[in-house]
């Protein structure tokens, strides 16, 4: 379990964090979320160590950060938002090269490169990759020292639909075995991806729920995109649909009131009809209700 109890930190005059207390455990995805300048990038650059001048109790374990900075480094993979690359160099060449200054011995590059998909393109330079492809490259560089924290900001940042499927798919499974803190201000990856959110505004944390809990008692709501337009008639005789709305060109907000997850009878939909979803995901009213309310 990582602890945080009641950090502070200020900057001059400005509090960037005000009394912020938590705890992360192993197996469970926890986003992040809160406005520009609510202070995450501040906690985030604590936990990772880089920022060392503040006021309460980091502890993982019984090891408390202060004391045991390195200590807790070694177990900790950090993607900053920036994601910071050599475009020179290339990609298995990268990882070679960081695992040298971290002094990573027998570094599983082959089994990384597999499990972040980048197998094809081992060989290629950093420069000739797409943004979704550098991404990748930052978060295997993250998990080379297979770490016990993993600390993700923005992880998704320039990644296509179908890439966007593989990573969220790999963070789920990071999750199941590692604390895995993922920093966002997209609710969609929170809902597609995390077990819990923490909200924060003003350096404080305003809210702290389980997905589940927050999905209780409301509305289905599922958003999906196909590669042709089609007849919002046809999509409300979908079994449990009871509202479509053409949101966007071929994107479609399908309302139904029952539990029970609809996503399947969409995909048997496209299938029927020769149809190929671009993106699939559940938008959940109440969180971006509770996120309204407490940040604006």
């Amino acid at each position: 379990m990582l602890e945080l109890h009641d950090i502070s930190k200020s900057y001059n005059e400005l509090k960037a964090l005000n009394g912020v207390s938590f705890r992360l455990h192993r197996g469970e995805v926890v986003g992040l979320l809160g406005p520009n300048g609510a202070g995450k990038s501040t906690l985030m650059k604590i936990l990772t160590g880089y920022i060392k001048n503040w006021e309460g109790n980091i502890r993982y374990g019984e090891q408390e950060l202060r004391e045991k900075t390195k200590a807790i480094q070694q177990v900790t993979g950090y993607l900053p938002e920036n994601n910071p690359l050599y475009p020179d160099l290339f990609v298995l060449e990268y990882l070679a090269f960081v695992a040298s200054i971290y002094r990573i011995k027998d570094a599983p590059f082959d089994s990384i490169l597999e499990k972040v998909g980048l197998i094809e393109v081992k060989n290629r330079k950093i420069s000739s990759l797409s943004k979704g492809y550098q991404q990748r490259v930052g978060l295997a560089a993250a998990l080379l020292h297979d770490p016990e924290i993993l600390i993700l900001d923005e992880p998704t940042t320039g990644l296509d639909p179908n890439q966007l499927i593989d990573i969220r798919k790999l963070i789920r499974q990071l999750g199941e075995e590692k604390i895995v803190l993922l920093s966002t201000h997209i609710l969609s990856e929170v809902e597609s991806v995390c077990d819990r959110v923490i909200i924060i505004r003003k350096g404080e944390v305003v809210a702290d729920e389980a997905l589940e809990s927050l999905r209780k008692g409301q509305q289905q709501i599922v958003q999906v995109e196909f590669d042709y337009r089609v007849e919002t008639e046809a999509l409300s005789k979908i079994e449990g649909v009871e509202k479509v709305v053409n949101t966007f060109d071929f994107q479609y907000e399908l309302t139904c009131s029952k539990q029970e997850d609809i996503r399947p009878k969409v995909f048997d939909f496209a299938h029927d009809n020769q149809l190929k979803i671009l993106s699939l995901q559940q938008k959940n009213e109440n969180l971006a209700e509770l996120f309204k309310q407490l940040t604006s």
